[in-house]
């Protein structure tokens, strides 16, 4: 039995998080936009709550939104919040939402928690963890990822069969020439979704310091995983949780302590765009494509698996109906040589590794992300690597409006305003733009598709005709016709 004084500490980190926040990693801090079980990757993601104002050098947030075709209402450029931060027009429905986000989120719950460390002798072992019967085969490789011997902190997401998982690893040098003068080890979660593994950030952090400093002392964990653990039905069937359609208006709209914000992916949309800058719009186009999509980067993880998690914002759809028979676009975060099989099998998909040998299993992936240099492999996918005159529009369009927001933030003191919430919602109206406009010119009298009608959707009729032609086939927009002026371009 556990006893009282080991679960008490749990309710300070829960609901303020020390405070060691500066991680080379730092993107900056958002709120999260949309959320739906359909068609992206929400059969197991939903948004969490918004944040302040981001902070450059920060290194996450707020929880992700998912890929969703249910009606979304905006942001504050559209809600004009009150005094309290919730919709001005909203009234008895938002309450309605803050109750639903709250019941769902009470479901989302940590079904393990291990520790995993490396034996010079036998390398990456599983430790310890609960429950013993646990099914964590391989994780120990997914914790303690390829080339972490080079980083002395680090923070991993991944996906262990159904579940997603949140592993802190650390490296302490020792006075032990049976250890190799180094120790190594990472302490994890499991649970049915990612989008609340951030609150723990903070507590296996410093677990992973304590599990370094004195190794085997694991009352903080036994106590955390009976305060925390997920119920799951008699036949221990993975339970896949989804967030309840338009859920999300309760979820920007409820405020979240500043000291969460580093800790969670949702965060660093900013940085994913000055990261890639205008390669941003060929990555978007290839999210919205629902290919599978690899990058590389040798450790730390932690900020690459923010990028995987950016890439899958790019493709968010809110007009119902929209996608529902494409391939989910699904966030793997960290894969290993174990996952291979895996990813073998998945028709869209975004992950990252640290293990060169990915670049040669050229049948596993579509795309293949190096540092800021995107490739393929594919013939038919080369042309959609050049930039086309609407993608540098675009581009500039947003350049544009991410600096008036600063500008507003610095003169007007505008602390409403998210920097993540201007970039998520500038692809979702993109996104938007173009599903609305293939819809109506799918339901007029003459369903055929000019030059016009795509400038309208933003796109280049001439650079952007290939991207259109993929795009007609993947979302089943069989009946609509081509104009020969695109096709002769």
């Amino acid at each position: 039995m556990v006893e009282r004084s080991d679960r008490a500490p749990l309710l300070d980190w829960e609901e303020v998080p020390s405070a060691e926040k500066d991680r080379q990693s730092s993107p900056s801090n958002s709120r999260a936009l949309s959320g739906s079980p359909s068609p992206g990757f929400g059969w197991s993601s939903c948004p969490g709550g918004p944040t302040p104002t981001p902070t450059p050098s920060a290194d996450g947030c707020s929880a992700p939104p998912a890929t969703s075709s249910t009606p979304v209402a905006g942001t504050d450029e559209t809600l004009h919040p009150d005094k309290e931060g919730h919709p001005s027009d909203s009234g008895p429905r938002e309450v309605l939402l803050e109750d639903r986000m709250v019941k769902w989120e009470e479901k989302d719950q940590i079904v393990s928690v291990f520790v995993v460390t490396f034996n010079t002798r036998s390398g990456n072992m599983l430790e310890w963890c609960l429950p013993k019967d646990m099914d964590l085969e391989g994780v120990e490789f997914k914790a303690i990822a390829s080339g972490s011997h080079r980083v002395t902190t680090d923070f991993i997401y991944f996906r262990k069969g159904c579940y997603f998982g949140l592993a802190c690893f650390a490296n302490m040098a020792v006075e032990s020439t049976v250890e190799r003068g180094a120790r190594m080890k990472s302490v994890g979660i499991l649970s049915p979704s990612y989008t609340l593994l951030y609150r723990y950030m903070s507590f296996l952090e410093h677990q992973v310091r304590l599990q370094l400093q004195s190794p085997g002392h694991y009352s903080p964990l036994e106590a955390f995983y009976e305060d925390k653990r997920a119920l799951l039905p008699p036949s221990g069937d993975c339970v896949v949780t989804t967030c309840p359609a338009n859920a999300w208006g309760a979820a920007i709209n409820h405020s979240m302590h500043p000291e969460m914000k580093i800790t969670h992916p949702a965060g660093c949309m900013s940085q994913f765009i000055r990261f890639f800058g205008e390669q941003i719009m060929v990555l978007w186009k290839l999210a919205l494509l629902r290919r599978r999509i690899l990058i590389f980067s040798p450790p730390p993880v932690g900020v690459v698996c923010y990028r995987v998690y950016c890439c899958c914002c790019l493709a968010n759809i809110s007009i119902p109906g929209v996608g529902v028979a494409v391939p989910e676009f699904r966030p793997f975060f960290y894969v290993n040589v174990a996952d291979i099989s895996a990813l073998e099998n998945e028709l869209s998909y975004v992950a990252c590794t640290t293990e060169k040998i990915f670049e040669e299993k050229k049948d596993l992936y579509d795309v293949y992300v190096d540092n800021q240099n995107v490739k393929t492999y594919r013939d038919g996918l080369k042309p959609l690597l050049r930039l086309s005159t609407a993608d540098r529009e675009k581009y500039r369009k947003l350049t544009e409006q991410r600096q008036m927001l600063l500008y507003s933030q610095e003169e007007n003191g505008d602390c409403v305003s998210s920097e993540e919430d201007l970039f998520i919602l500038f692809f979702l109206e993109q996104n938007n733009r173009i599903f609305q406009t293939l819809s109506e010119v799918a339901g007029s009298p003459d369903p055929t598709l000019t030059q016009e009608s795509v400038r309208a959707m933003g796109l280049d009729p001439h650079g952007d005709r290939l991207f259109l032609l993929h795009l007609l086939e993947i979302y089943g927009y069989d009946t609509l016709l081509v104009s020969e002026q695109l096709c002769c371009s």
